[in-house]
């Protein structure tokens, strides 16, 4: 345990921005595989969920909850799937 009164405060501002990253990171997991699972099924709603998948990816980048470079491998891979689905319709 911290006993630096300025360390006390960092911890607790750690423990903030960690819960933020961890709901944020768990939420693009979260739509990325509903997007998934909606391409792979072929749903009619498909392109709405990678959609939403997308944004999602670009505002976790853009607040730097996820590394940009990661964010646009992630979204590559999930426009590559949805675009490999469609063609073979």
């Amino acid at each position: 345990m911290a006993n630096i009164k300025s360390q006390v405060k960092r911890n607790r501002s750690n423990e903030r921005r960690r819960q933020r990253n961890q709901a944020v990171r768990s939420e693009l997991k979260t739509r990325v595989k509903n997007a998934r699972d909606a391409v792979d099924a072929g749903s009619e709603d498909s392109p709405e969920a990678v959609r939403l998948a997308q944004k999602r990816l670009g505002m976790a980048a853009a607040k730097g909850r996820i590394h940009k470079n990661a964010a646009a491998r992630r979204t590559s891979r999930l426009m590559k799937r949805a675009n490999a689905a469609t063609a073979d319709e």
